[in-house]
């Protein structure tokens, strides 16, 4: 069985369908994908702002990190299981559909991008927490994930318009 039969499959079950067509359901997945994306989104500029030294630079990065992160967690979280279920309201239509696919593309470089801040350049933050502009590593990762994030978020707005 090829991926593309799962999907159709997929696409076929009571699940999918229920979710796809309710009145109801749908609409308000979409409204709480839209709302975590705001508040993951916000927070995340913030801080990326502040790793490339352009706003806040009076406050420590490690300050800013340990208030803003378990906000950040919470929409990422909730960002990603609405993002599954609207996914798995139209999971045909989304695995065909460019847009979708760059945007996952985009998420996983985002993913890297995260990974690599908090595995190598966050952990020696003591030496360069107070310091108005953070060292090349960490400009780089917040200018990434800015970058990185604006992609995810316009691929998947598109993701409503299959125009290929």
């Amino acid at each position: 069985m090829s991926l593309l039969d799962l999907m159709r499959s997929f696409a076929d079950s009571s699940w999918s369908v229920g979710l796809h067509e309710s009145r109801y359901g749908y609409p308000l997945v979409e409204s709480i994908h839209v709302w975590a994306l705001c508040l993951f989104f916000g927070l995340a500029v913030i801080f990326d702002l502040r790793l490339l030294g352009w706003t806040m630079k009076k406050v420590p990065v490690s300050d800013l990190a340990r208030r803003l992160m378990p906000w950040t967690v919470a929409g990422f979280v909730i960002m990603v299981i609405s993002g599954a279920l609207l996914f798995s309201a139209i999971p045909l239509r989304s695995y065909q559909n460019i847009f979708f696919r760059v945007k996952m593309v985009m998420l996983a470089l985002a993913g890297v991008n995260v990974w690599i801040f908090h595995s190598n350049v966050y952990r020696r933050v003591a030496a360069w927490d107070l310091d108005s502009a953070p060292p090349r590593p960490a400009r780089i990762a917040g200018a990434l994930s800015l970058a990185l994030w604006v992609c995810v978020i316009f691929f998947g707005r598109m993701i409503a318009y299959n125009w290929f």
